[in-house]
Formats: structure tokens, C-alpha cells, sequence
């Protein structure tokens, strides 16, 4: 899954990259942006927009809108069936951009990872959006970001991450209307072009959105019996 992400570049590598206009006055980066917050997406209907939507979608015929907190993620392989989500996929997709993303490993205890580029560039992952009315006829936006299976890199880390878009293949994602070209897409992403690396705990709180936690977790002590024996 991906439940936390990065987005911490200056705009104009995000207008650069996604050939959009983005109004400045409400780009604030994010450090460690979590489900439930306001987070940059790429949509295109006539054209290509910037727009913030809430990270968990809704569906349009959903009830309650808490339902969104168990839809941070779509899995890929049955997104164009799912219920929730295939209409979303079929008619309403978007680019999230992001400069890294978080994941935990399972080893005794949860070590956090950040996962990023080896370029330190950002990148695209594949999303969906709808767009859902609450009883007074507000109108909130919302998306998910979709997943695949593990490339080698991410392996050693979890068992799933985002769908990441090359820029090539940015405008096929937004636009096609035949699945056919769209679901190819959907794959791990080259483990050689990325990199991975622990931090600290303090990315388990999402009110610590600051560089400090893109930091490296010092290196655990080694035991007495390792310090003894020379291994």
C-alpha cells in the first residue's frame, strides 16, 4: 500500500513536469503528507489542471463520507472491476505527484523507509477521482492512488507500492478511453532507477511534516556479544 507520501519540490519543476499552471499561493510542501489531507493531483477533462483534492476517495454514491478512510489505495489488478473504483478508472484518472513515499518493514518492529528517485526528482503515481455531495450539496473532491506488486528494490520493504507513470507515458494515463493501452501502465516500477533508506519514528505522526524526518536513522548498536567477539 501507500499510505504516506512527499511532495517537497519547487513549482516550477512540478509545472515543468506535468505541464501545468499552479496557483503558487496555495502550494505549500509536504513532508510527510498523510489520508485525510489536501494533497496536490493532476486531472485533465478539456485540459490539464492542478487541483487539491482529499487523499481517500468517496464514491459518488457513497453515504457516508468516512468511507473514504479505507480508500487511500486501489489495487490495479482489479480496479476496472471493483465497484468502488472502476468508474473512477475508466472516466477519471490523475497523475499524484510526489517527490518519495514511506513504507514500513515488518522486522520484530516497524521500520519506517523512505523510497525516492535516484535523481531526487519527482514523480507521478497513478491515482483515480470522484467527486461526491454530501446532504447540503457541498462538493468535495477526493482520489486514491493505485497499487502493484513489488519491484526487487521494494521487496526487501513490503509486499505492494504506488503505480508510478513514466513522463512518457503521462498523457496516455490521463486520456485514453480505451483500457487497453491504459492497463499496460500499471506495472512495478524499475527498482535500478530508485532508492530506499530508513528513518527515524517520527514520520509515524503526520503532525511532523518538517525535513528533519527525511533524515537517515543512525545505524542500530551493535550488541555487547558483536562488540565482544569481533562479528
Amino acid at each position: 500500500m501507500c499510505g504516506r507520501f512527499s511532495l517537497t519540490v519547487q513549482e516550477d519543476e512540478i509545472e515543468k513536469l506535468f505541464d501545468v499552471t499552479l496557483d503558487r499561493s496555495m502550494y505549500v510542501p509536504r513532508y510527510n503528507g498523510a489520508p485525510g489531507q489536501q494533497m496536490l493531483v493532476i486531472t485533465m477533462q478539456e485540459r490539464r489542471e492542478a487541483q487539491w483534492m482529499r487523499w481517500g476517495l468517496v464514491p459518488s454514491w457513497a453515504a457516508d463520507i468516512r468511507i473514504g478512510n479505507k480508500m487511500i489505495n486501489a489495487r490495479s489488478e482489479t480496479v476496472e472491476s471493483k465497484p468502488a473504483f472502476r468508474q473512477a478508472f475508466r472516466l477519471r484518472r490523475c497523475l499524484v505527484p510526489a517527490d518519495g513515499f514511506f513504507e514500513w518493514k515488518k522486522n520484530g518492529r516497524k521500520t519506517p523507509y523512505r523510497i525516492l528517485m535516484k535523481d531526487h526528482l519527482a514523480f507521478a503515481m497513478a491515482g483515480i477521482w470522484e467527486e461526491w455531495k454530501d446532504a447540503e450539496g457541498h462538493l468535495l473532491h477526493t482520489f486514491s492512488i493505485l497499487t502493484t506488486r513489488t519491484n526487487r528494490l521494494m521487496q526487501e520493504i513490503h509486499d505492494r507500492m504506488p503505480v508510478i507513470i513514466p513522463v512518457q507515458s503521462h498523457h496516455t494515463y490521463l486520456t485514453s478511453k480505451d483500457l487497453e493501452q491504459v492497463l499496460p501502465l500499471l506495472q512495478p516500477y524499475p527498482e535500478e532507477l530508485m532508492y530506499a533508506y530508513p528513518i527515524s519514528n517520527k514520520v509515524n505522526s503526520p503532525r511532523n511534516d518538517d525535513a528533519s524526518i527525511f533524515q537517515a536513522a543512525p545505524p542500530p548498536p551493535a550488541s555487547l556479544f558483536q562488540d565482544m567477539t569481533g562479528e
